[in-house]
């Protein structure tokens, strides 16, 4: 009689169907809104929803709006801010730390990566070592091996052979599973083995394989499967047939690629990216931070000058009137009266450019400090209630304490010196590849055969249970050694590693001597603001005074109105001047502090505050600043 074909597999495919609505309510309810993680390095927890691994992970969202600072500060169309203020509005709003705070989430993502057992990807900045890969750039620690089959239960012949139980899995345990039904109709010629001219066949498979990789080297593997065979051949022992088979089998490497540094070598590199991806931010906002300052002291210089411009535009308007009345009485001529007509024409020339100077720096620094101009930010005037500082003897440091502070702190030395111990791993790995492949090894297996009799299960339990009492079981164990004669690709790979090494500590030197060259000239930066500024004190007092005495000479009329349009120029250019040096020195400062990697700690800047876009403390001054500027009288 002709058996009934795929009732397993039917009972199966029911199984599934009657379970698929269960598993979408599971899944649907872990879809639900939830409060976003930002530790990206630890994967979601898979127990008790075992579902959470294979959902999307819920980030965030992203923010592209200004933050409410920036309009509590705009009233009336002027946005009045202290220096204070615009860090605070920087580190809220600016777009280029906003770009860079994804670095830290892409350096732990690239730990959970890497906990995998997968190679890390790396972000701009960090360093992961091309010799950390011994194969395809970017490929994993990863092991090949295949599982067992049902072996040779069931067929005519049986037998041992030449065993090899290759590594095997990943960090991440991997699970894999296969079901299959097949039908087969074959022609024979011949009808002494089968008693048939045509025989009908079929077969229901399974399979499944659990394998892993261990930190220190060592991978096992566990395979079960199974077929369950029907044929319309005679003179079959089981018809139908169940073919089971269970395999265990683990492989451990004993010279290149044991212990934990080769296995874990992308790990170490991730964690150690981490940090550097810190010091990748801290560099940002230090920059950002810097172009803040010098906008700021930048806008506050133009805006002064504008104050020089009208005052001087007054005095160009009142020398100008009061010829008109000197020419009226006849103690002027009339060249004297167009003298002065054309100083007031020079003055308001000067007076519009120092205004559209202050627009154009304004629209830089409005950009700055916000995510998108508004139309009320774009009309707002920046108001700067900050005065340019004063030089004092206490703002100029130590060399030597500046230099060691700089050595410490400065976070492109810091990011430099966590890519030299990237690259340490690198040439460990490579050390360790030199090494020949010596691998012991070991295996066990059990089959079962039986028949199903009038049960559908009868025959796959008692076939199970031959395989996993042992009734026909297989050991196998052995070691494979493979000794790459000559051995020139871990030779070129490891002196490639240490000579990479050798040319970052060469960087790393370089980068030290550089930085000490910075300092040095910050330090004379100062110096040299502090001379100027209190030489363009003293110029703009001495040409005030003179100024002063020439008009009191024209109204004796013992000069010319020439000369006191002279004196006037001069008085301008002294109090440009003046303006021009203070505002160097305000710079100058902020190259210091940029320059020994103290700007976030003169600004009273948290790294957290920074990193979450959230100013939860307000910033400081980074130094005293004394009154108001003088103003041209």
């Amino acid at each position: 009689m002709k058996p009934r074909p795929g009732r397993s597999t039917l009972l199966v495919a029911l199984c599934i169907y009657w379970l698929m609505p269960l598993v979408d309510l599971v899944a649907q309810t872990r879809r639900d809104p939830q409060v976003a993680s930002t530790d990206y390095a630890t994967g979601p927890n898979w127990f008790p929803s075992i579902l959470r691994p294979y959902e999307e992970r819920t980030i965030p969202p992203l923010v592209l709006e200004n933050s409410p600072r920036l309009e509590s500060l705009n009233h009336d169309g002027k946005l009045e801010i202290t220096l204070a203020d615009a860090v605070a509005l920087a580190l809220e709003n600016n777009l280029d730390i906003a770009v860079q705070r994804f670095i830290p989430n892409f350096a732990q993502i690239d730990v959970l990566r890497t906990k995998s057992g997968q190679a890390a990807r790396g972000f701009s900045g960090a360093l992961v070592p091309s010799g950390l890969s011994a194969g395809a750039l970017g490929a994993g620690v990863s092991g090949t091996g295949a599982g067992s089959g049902v072996g040779s239960a069931g067929g005519i012949t049986g037998g041992g052979g030449a065993v090899q139980i290759s590594p095997t899995g990943n960090f991440d345990p991997s699970f894999n599973f296969n079901l299959s039904w097949d039908r087969v109709t074959s022609p024979l010629n011949t009808v002494q083995v089968s008693g048939v001219p045509t025989v009908t066949g079929y077969t229901t498979a399974y399979s499944g394989s659990y394998a892993q990789l261990f930190h220190e080297g060592g991978s096992y593997s566990l395979s079960l499967s199974g077929q369950r065979q029907s044929s319309t051949q005679q003179y079959l022992r089981f018809n139908p047939a169940v073919v089971t088979r269970f395999a265990f089998g683990f492989n451990q490497p004993m010279l290149n690629g044991f212990g934990f540094t080769p296995n874990e070598r992308f790990i170490r590199v991730a964690r150690n990216n981490m940090k550097v991806s810190e010091e990748v931010f801290r560099q940002q906002i230090i920059t950002t931070i810097v172009l803040v300052e010098n906008t700021y002291w930048d806008l506050a210089a133009l805006q002064e000058n504008v104050k020089v411009a009208e005052q001087s535009l007054a005095v160009s308007e009142r020398l100008y009137k009061d010829n008109q009345m000197r020419l009226e009485i006849g103690t002027m001529s009339p060249l004297d009266v167009i003298s002065a007509e054309a100083e007031v024409a020079a003055r308001t020339r000067d007076l519009t450019v120092a205004r559209t100077n202050v627009q154009m720096q304004e629209a830089t620094l409005k950009n700055i400090l916000s995510k998108k101009v508004s139309p009320e930010l774009d009309m707002a005037h920046i108001v700067i209630k900050d005065r340019m500082p004063e030089p004092k003897d206490s703002d100029l440091p130590n060399l030597q304490t500046a230099l060691a502070a700089a050595l410490e702190n400065r976070p492109d030395l810091k990011q430099a010196e966590r890519n030299l111990e990237n690259q340490d791993v690198a040439v460990k790995y490579t050390e360790n590849n030199l090494l020949p492949s010596a691998n012991v090894f070991g295996f066990w297996a059990g089959s079962g055969l039986q028949g199903n009799g009038a049960a559908l299960v009868t025959g796959a339990v008692d076939a199970l249970t031959q395989t996993f009492q042992g009734s026909f079981p297989e050991y196998a164990g052995g070691l494979t050694l493979s000794v790459p004669l000559r051995n020139r690709v871990a030779q070129a790979d490891n002196v490639r590693s240490q000579l990479e090494g050798r040319q970052l500590r060469v960087s790393l030197q370089r980068s030290r001597n550089q930085v000490a060259v910075e300092v040095r000239k910050a330090i004379i930066g100062m110096i040299q603001g502090k001379a100027q500024v209190e030489a363009a004190h003293q110029a703009t007092r001495l040409a005030r005074e003179t100024w002063e005495g020439e008009q009191q000479k024209l109204e004796a009329g013992a000069s010319t109105s020439y000369q006191v349009i002279l004196r006037e120029r001069d008085l301008i250019t002294a109090e440009q001047a003046e303006v021009t040096a203070v505002a160097g020195y305000a710079k100058a400062m902020v190259e210091m502090d940029r320059a020994m990697g103290a700007t976030l700690d003169r600004n009273g800047i948290e790294f957290e505050d920074a990193l979450s876009g959230t100013v939860s403390k307000m910033p400081t001054t980074p130094f005293t600043l004394r009154g108001p500027n003088k103003e041209a009288k």
